[in-house]
């Protein structure tokens, strides 16, 4: 079989276009294979404000643009599409797509993980009528209005200073007695005056009434206190929910995974399969940001290569930047 490309990435995030661009500056073949859009979570953060040599804060649309644009700069391909099988056949790997097979030499998964559901009543009756899972995207939509944000991590914290610039009427909820973000960014939250903070507090149960066009929209949530189990209901316009992700393994169930789902690799992003590495969010990581994952994509790009040069039967000479 004679392989399409050197490199098949699967998925746009930010550790699958910094792994295409290492990939296709290296001079290898190299396609990125994305079913929706470029740049995966990055397209919900407003301000990215920790990336290294960006002293002024970007967002993430125009972040994805940059790292797209290198990526194409250097001859990656894009197509989109969505890969329904991945099989190893020989050496190489084929990629089943609507469109058609992809073989590829090596493969480097950049699937990333979804947003987690709270699976409470009302959650997906109202999602989009006042249940979001993006801030950037919806949260405009309630400026001034009552909004509440469940979870306790980064995400959630980031989220809701961002929720907090539109509102003076936000609340977090987290169901611990502290959130386990960033220290800095989990005091961010607690100082700002727009941001009720309520911890030990889980919502059970999200309501809705009809507006003056009948449709249902969110209206008003039920808490209950972890500690004294009592329950209450409050008035909310919108709820926000950042309790975390799902990483999207389902082209690889064979693969070891830790016992959060996330897929185990050595320290060159490969899995336990020759030729098919991992990276961002889909994989096994004691730290989840924008500055990992791109560096992931640039190990498993640079690994790939090796792994290439080793089928090949050459010598690999190793370049650096």
């Amino acid at each position: 079989m004679s392989a399409d490309f050197d490199i098949a990435v699967v998925g746009a995030g930010a550790a699958g276009l910094t792994a295409a661009q290492y990939g296709a500056r290296a001079n290898l073949r190299t396609v990125v294979i994305e079913q929706t859009a470029t740049g995966g979570q990055c397209l919900e953060i407003e301000n990215l404000e920790n990336y290294p040599g960006f002293p002024e804060a970007i967002n993430g649309y125009e972040f994805t643009e940059r790292l797209e644009s290198q990526a194409r700069q250097f001859g990656a391909e894009f197509r989109i599409t969505t890969v329904e099988r991945l099989d190893k056949e020989g050496d190489d790997f084929v990629l089943e797509t609507p469109g058609g097979r992809i073989a590829a030499r090596t493969v480097i998964l950049a699937t990333g993980a979804r947003h987690r559901h709270l699976g409470v009543p009302g959650e997906t009756e109202l999602a989009g009528r006042g249940v979001s899972y993006c801030a950037t995207c919806d949260g405009p939509f309630f400026r001034n209005r009552r909004i509440l944000v469940v979870g306790g991590g980064d995400a959630a914290c980031d989220e809701a200073t961002f929720l907090s610039k539109l509102s003076d009427q936000v609340t977090i909820i987290h169901r611990r007695d502290r959130f386990r973000a960033q220290p800095a960014v989990a005091q961010r939250v607690i100082d700002n005056p727009n941001i009720a903070v309520r911890f030990n507090t889980v919502l059970t149960e999200i309501h809705g009434e009809k507006n003056q066009s009948g449709l249902e929209h969110v209206a008003a949530v039920t808490l209950k206190d972890t500690r004294t189990e009592k329950s209450e209901r409050v008035p909310f316009d919108a709820v926000f929910v950042f309790v975390g992700s799902d990483p999207q393994t389902s082209l690889v169930p064979t693969l070891k995974k830790d016992d959060a789902g996330y897929i185990v690799t050595d320290q060159t992003m490969q899995t336990g399969i020759p030729g098919l590495f991992a990276v961002g969010d889909v994989r096994c990581s004691p730290f989840r940001q924008l500055v990992v994952a791109a560096g992931e994509g640039a190990i498993a790009a640079h690994a790939a290569a090796q792994h290439i040069e080793a089928l090949s039967g050459r010598v690999y000479e190793e370049y650096r930047s």
